[in-house]
């Protein structure tokens, strides 16, 4: 895997610009913050996340790959300012479930999601290298 960082762009905080990686493709839904009974433990935005990235890790496991195999992420929102001000939290739950890797990500506010209880759905792409 290559972190593609064109050069005199300013290095992205929490993100990649972009990722090479040759291998078998995984390609996880879009996973939301209710455990594995379909039961929401909470409503706050970053422990929807939280448990969120970690049904991510859950389907990566059972295609043999690891959170540093994604290559990218893309995260719907229903309220970018919940989002935005998650920020130190969240980069705390990131971490401790995907550790210091960081895809190239996209995060896209919605008007809604499936879910009414729902805060955030994050897709995932990785990529098993050969």
């Amino acid at each position: 895997m290559e972190i593609l960082q064109p050069p005199g762009w300013p290095r992205p905080r929490g993100y990649a610009n972009g990722i090479a990686a040759r291998g078998r493709l995984v390609f996880v839904s879009g996973m939301i913050g209710w455990n594995a009974d379909g039961q929401f433990a909470s409503d706050d935005f970053s422990a929807q996340a939280g448990q969120a990235l970690r049904n991510i890790v859950e389907v990566l496991r059972a295609a043999g790959a690891r959170p540093e195999h994604i290559v990218r992420m893309t995260w719907y929102v229903v309220d970018r300012r919940e989002y935005l001000a998650a920020g130190s939290a969240l980069g705390a739950v990131y971490r401790d479930i995907i550790g210091a890797h960081y895809p190239a990500m996209t995060a896209v506010e919605v008007r809604a999601l499936v879910e009414d209880r729902a805060r955030v759905e994050i897709e995932a792409t990785a990529v098993v290298p050969d």
